[in-house]
C-alpha cells in the first residue's frame, strides 16, 4: 500500500501562510511532498518559513488587491491546491461596529477569498485540484460580540457550498470551521482587548470549548491535509467543524 495523505508533485498556495494555522499547514503540506507557495503580507516571516521548507517559496501579496492577486497567479504556472486561510477579526456587536470596520473585514475575509478563488479556478479546472477554505465556528453559530466576524465567516462557508454546486466535477472545495485555536491571531486579540487580564480571559477561552482547551494549529493543518489529499476524493462541498465540541449542542 502507498503511504496515505501524500501531496507529492503538487503545488499548493496557502494564504496567511506565514503564521498560525497557515504556517502549520505549509509545514504539513511540505512534509507530505507538496511545493508550497507561502502567501502573506509579512515578508520577513514568509521568507524565513520558506527557507525552512524544501521546495517552498514566499509570495508577498495583498489578497484584497485584484492587481496583486493577478500578478501572483501570473507567476505560478501550475496549481493543485488553494488554501484560503488569511483572515482578520474584530470584537463588537452591531452597535459597536463601524461601517469602516465592517467593510474592512469583508475586504479581507470575503473579498480576499473571492479574488484568490476566481484567479485560481481556471488552473484548478486544468489540474482537477482542490480548494480548502478556512471559516470558523463563527460561521456556524452566533458568537457574542463578533457581528462582523460571524458575517464574514458565514459567507466563506456558503461560498464553499456554492462553488461545489457550480463545479461538481472540475475540482473539489471544502471548508474547515475551527473553534478557538492557539495562534498569534488569538494572542493579538488578548493583547488588544484584554491586556490587563490576559490569563483570566485565556482560561475563559479554553473553557469555551467543551473539551477544555484551545485547538492547536497542527490539528487544523492535519485536517486540511486530509481534504487536500486523494484520500478525500469523495469529499466535496462539506463543512468540517473542529472545535472541541463547541457546536455539538
Amino acid at each position: 500500500m502507498s503511504t496515505p495523505f501524500r501531496l507529492d508533485n503538487k503545488v499548493a498556495v496557502v494564504t496567511g501562510g506565514a503564521s498560525g494555522i497557515g504556517e502549520q499547514t505549509c509545514r504539513v503540506f511540505a512534509a507530505a511532498g507538496a511545493s508550497v507557495v507561502i502567501v502573506d503580507v509579512n515578508e520577513s516571516s514568509a521568507q524565513r518559513l520558506a527557507a525552512e521548507l524544501p521546495g517552498a517559496r514566499a509570495a508577498i501579496c495583498d489578497i484584497t488587491s485584484p492587481d496583486a492577486v493577478q500578478l501572483l497567479f501570473s507567476t505560478l504556472g501550475r496549481l493543485d491546491i488553494l488554501v484560503n486561510n488569511a483572515g482578520i477579526g474584530l470584537v463588537g456587536n452591531i452597535e459597536e461596529t463601524s461601517l469602516e470596520d465592517f467593510q474592512r473585514l469583508f475586504r479581507v475575509n470575503v473579498e480576499g477569498v473571492f479574488l484568490m478563488t476566481k484567479a485560481a479556478v481556471p488552473t484548478l479546472i486544468q489540474s482537477h485540484g482542490v480548494i480548502v477554505n478556512i471559516s470558523s465556528v463563527g460561521g456556524l453559530v452566533g458568537v457574542k460580540r463578533r457581528h462582523a466576524y460571524c458575517a464574514t465567516k458565514g459567507a466563506v462557508l456558503m461560498m464553499t457550498r456554492q462553488l461545489a454546486v457550480d463545479y461538481p466535477t472540475e475540482f473539489r472545495v471544502n471548508c474547515i470551521a475551527p473553534g478557538t485555536v492557539e495562534t498569534p491571531f488569538v494572542e493579538g486579540y488578548l493583547e488588544k482587548y484584554h491586556k490587563h487580564e490576559k490569563e483570566k480571559v485565556r482560561l475563559e477561552l479554553n473553557a469555551r470549548q467543551p473539551i477544555g482547551r484551545l485547538g492547536k494549529p497542527l490539528e487544523i493543518a492535519h485536517l486540511a491535509l486530509y481534504l487536500a489529499s486523494e484520500e478525500a476524493a469523495f469529499v466535496n462541498g462539506a463543512v468540517f467543524s473542529i472545535d472541541g465540541g463547541w457546536t455539538a449542542a
